[in-house]
């Protein structure tokens, strides 16, 4: 099998991600499971800043933020095509804030971002229920 199309790619920001293979793996499976195809994923890991202007530029919103999702999917076949950014400089803020490791605040973040891709929702509170279920679930399957 060759590799599989989920990328990694930094901008603005020195990081390493740990165990890539096996994270390439864990978040394909989820895909996979919840019945949809993967064409391509790309994680972008930025600071602040450069999350702070796609947020900005693209959503009209003067916030800081985690993670941004970019949906390129086709709805008509399910198979996913997406860029996930995701803030290293929020993830370790909030990984202090919520009491848990960095890793598993990464990890946490990059499955909420593909099960939004997924079609999974959390806004408005059975949404962000059902989403904080699926995040656990799918949390509980990685095998690293």
């Amino acid at each position: 099998m060759g590799r599989l199309p989920i990328h990694f790619f930094l901008e603005d920001i020195s990081y390493t991600l740990k165990q890539k293979a096996l994270v390439r793996n864990w978040i394909k499976n989820t895909i996979v499971e919840e019945g949809f195809k993967l064409r391509e994923l790309n994680f972008i890991f930025c600071n602040d800043d450069y999350l702070l202007s796609i947020n900005q530029q693209y959503l009209n919103h003067d916030t800081y933020t985690d993670i941004i999702t970019f949906d390129n999917s086709g709805e008509e076949d399910r198979t996913i095509v997406a860029d996930i950014f995701i803030s290293i400089d929020r993830l370790r803020e909030n990984a202090l804030m919520f009491n848990v490791t960095e890793r598993d605040e990464l990890h946490r973040v990059m499955i909420h971002g593909t099960l939004h891709l997924l079609g999974y929702a959390d806004k408005g509170g059975e949404a962000k229920a059902l989403m904080t279920e699926k995040e656990n679930q799918y949390l509980l399957k990685r095998f690293f």
